[in-house]
């Protein structure tokens, strides 16, 4: 079987191609190994990406320092903020510690005020149960004289009836 070969410049399919015999080279074919070109394509695109790298790493890495500046600007901003704030945290506590210590002098000078009130009424209480002490004793003892006396005039009253 037989296998046409490539169009002739007019049009006319040709012959079969050359039947090739062992050892022969391929037609069109240098005979450099077939890696040899891709080492040196290798050696060309190593340059190209290095250049290609580098010029990308111009293009970006002012960007990227400035963006890397300011990251650490505000970093440094964050941390000063973050101290104020503690400050501010610790200041409110401390105003609220003082209204809780202001609340508790208001209470303790209400009982206070409470107690003066108690021992007020106290002291008077205490008058009034000596006064009525002193009216009871001055009053038990009239009505002991008086009972003293009248049981004596009873006695008298009696030795005279029965004598």
């Amino acid at each position: 079987m037989s296998v046409p070969g490539p169009p002739s410049p007019d049009g006319v399919l040709a012959g079969p191609p050359e039947v090739l015999e062992a050892g022969d080279l391929t037609p069109g074919l240098s005979d450099t190994s077939p890696d040899e070109g891709l080492i040196e394509d290798l050696a060309v695109e190593d340059k190209a990406v290095e250049q290609l790298a580098e010029g990308l790493l111009s293009h970006y890495l002012p960007d990227l320092q400035r963006s890397k500046q300011a990251l650490q600007e505000l970093t440094q901003n964050q941390v000063v903020l973050l101290d104020t704030l503690e400050q501010e945290i610790s200041k409110f506590k401390e105003c609220h510690s003082m209204l809780d210590i202001n609340a508790l002098f208001t209470e303790a000078k209400h009982y206070h005020a409470k107690l003066v009130n108690i021992r007020k009424e106290m002291l008077m209480l205490h008058e009034k149960t000596s006064k009525l002490k002193k009216e009871h004793l001055n009053y038990s003892k009239r009505g002991k004289k008086k009972s003293w006396k009248g049981s004596s005039n009873e006695r008298r009253n009696l030795k005279e009836k029965s004598s």
